[in-house]
C-alpha cells in the first residue's frame, strides 16, 4: 500500500511541475536522427492548415480521453523523448506534463509557428486509411 502511495504522490507532483520547454532549434537534431518524436497535439479539424513534417497527429483530447490513438503510439515510443507541439503551446505544455507524470520523457516545444520559423518543413497531413 505504501508504494502505491508513493506512485500516486510522485504522479500528482508531476503534474505540478511544469514540463521542460524547448526551442523547435534545440530539438531539430533529435527529430531527424530518430532519438526523439515530434507529436501535434491539435485536434484534427486544425491540422488541414498543415502540419510539421513526421510529426505523429495525436489529438490532446484524445491523449485526456480514451487513448484509442495514443495508447499504441506510445507503446511504440518507448526510451524515446517526445516533443509535443500545439497551436499556441498550451495543450502541449499540459500533454507533456501528463505524459511525464507517465515517465515518459516529454517537453513542450510550443507551437506549429515556432516549428516553421525553425525553418522546419510544414505539409499536408497523411490520410488515413
Amino acid at each position: 500500500m505504501q508504494r502505491f502511495t508513493m506512485k500516486i504522490l510522485n504522479q500528482l507532483a508531476s503534474l505540478l511541475k511544469s514540463p521542460p520547454r524547448l526551442s523547435p532549434a534545440d530539438c531539430l537534431a533529435r527529430v531527424r536522427s530518430g532519438d526523439a518524436l515530434l507529436v501535434d497535439v491539435r485536434e484534427p479539424s486544425e491540422w488541414s492548415a498543415g502540419v510539421a513534417k513526421s510529426a505523429a497527429l495525436l489529438p490532446f483530447s484524445d491523449l485526456t480521453g480514451a487513448r484509442w490513438q495514443w495508447r499504441e503510439f506510445l507503446g511504440r515510443a518507448a526510451g524515446r523523448e517526445l516533443l509535443l507541439y500545439c497551436a499556441s503551446g498550451t495543450r502541449s505544455g499540459m500533454a507533456a506534463r501528463i505524459l511525464a507524470a507517465e515517465g515518459f520523457r516529454a517537453a513542450n516545444t510550443g507551437s506549429l509557428r515556432d516549428w516553421t520559423d525553425s525553418r522546419w518543413p510544414v505539409a499536408a497531413p497523411e490520410r488515413k486509411k
